[in-house]
């Protein structure tokens, strides 16, 4: 079992920058590839980063490439999500996971095995 827990997000203005944690505790075994997903009220949950147990693989969702940075401390079982430039419809629920899979899992949801309580991310105009 792996228990994901997410320190609190934020309110920042449109063009600020955000960093979002969140630490894995249990069976480091079962912590693999890690990632981030967003849900904006009334939407879906979407993609928004991964990255690979090894912190090699990364990958991102078009919407955020180049604003979003995705990182892991092996170490702590930390993975991060560095905002820059947010913009007012990246207000949203954002959630970490975890893979067992310990290579790149992909952007589906489904793909991963353990969930984070989520945080709110508030992005004013």
């Amino acid at each position: 079992q792996v228990t994901l827990v997410e320190p609190g997000g934020g309110l920042v203005q449109a063009g600020g920058s955000l960093r979002l944690s969140c630490a894995a505790s249990g069976h480091t075994f079962f912590i693999g590839a890690m990632g981030w997903f967003r849900q904006a009220p009334g939407k879906e949950r979407d993609f928004v980063a991964a990255i690979t147990r090894d912190s090699i693989g990364t990958y991102s969702a078009d919407s955020v490439k180049g604003r979003f940075t995705i990182s892991r401390d092996g170490a702590k079982n930390t993975v991060y999500l560095q905002m820059n430039n947010l913009k007012p419809e990246a207000t949203a629920i954002y959630y970490c996971a975890v893979a067992r899979s310990w290579g790149m899992v992909g952007v589906r949801d489904h793909a991963y095995d353990y969930w984070g309580q989520g945080t709110q991310v508030t992005v004013s105009a």
